[in-house]
């Protein structure tokens, strides 16, 4: 049996890695602190499922430190618990480059 949320992106061929443990390293002493990505898609990007009423800054912060900890830039937040799933997604870009940030 499939899970949904791992259907789509191997269905199209991606590599998805589920339940990727993320240790801390402190001092150059590794730390095992339990944090656990839910889904990492090719490499590149964390993606947090959630069912939450609504997103709050902490999601932000755990995906943001789970980017900085796995070396990655690219997160997406997904909360089932909305009408329309567009109103549940959020991406995020840790160390965004500011000088390639242009206002129109």
């Amino acid at each position: 049996m499939k899970r949904a949320s791992h259907l789509s992106p191997a269905e199209l061929g991606l590599t998805v890695v589920r339940q990727q443990p993320l240790p801390v390293v402190y001092r150059g002493v590794r730390l095992d602190c339990g944090y656990r990505t839910d889904l990492i898609v090719e490499n590149e990007v964390i993606v947090e499922v959630k069912s939450v009423s609504r997103l709050e800054p902490i999601h932000n912060a755990q995906l943001l430190s789970y980017l900085k900890l796995s070396n990655r830039r690219i997160g997406l937040l997904i909360n089932f618990n909305v009408k329309l799933l567009r109103q549940g997604l959020r991406r995020l870009v840790y160390n965004f480059p500011q000088s390639t940030v242009r206002v129109a």
